[in-house]
């Protein structure tokens, strides 16, 4: 969930007028998030850059653990010391 807010917050600030029906605001909670508590839509618009499944967890997790093994990382050249204070 990618949001400031939980689904049920939302739809009471965006539905004030269906407060009074329950149902309506179960409805309108059901709604919001199917269009935008799922990670398949955020992936879809950009604001999460890929979905791994709970079953694949491991193994990406592995895989990029294995590709991060023989790196050594090379600091950059300084052109400038600190001065004496």
């Amino acid at each position: 969930e990618i949001a400031v807010m939980g689904a049920k917050g939302a739809t009471e600030i965006l539905h004030r007028k269906d407060l009074d029906d329950p149902e309506k605001t179960a409805a309108h909670t059901k709604d919001y998030e199917d269009r935008f508590a799922n990670p398949f839509v955020a992936a879809e618009r950009g604001f999460v850059d890929e979905v791994i499944m709970p079953r694949n967890t491991r193994k990406r997790l592995c895989r990029a653990f294995a590709g991060l093994r023989g790196k050594q990382q090379q600091m950059p050249w300084k052109k400038h010391d600190n001065i004496p204070l």
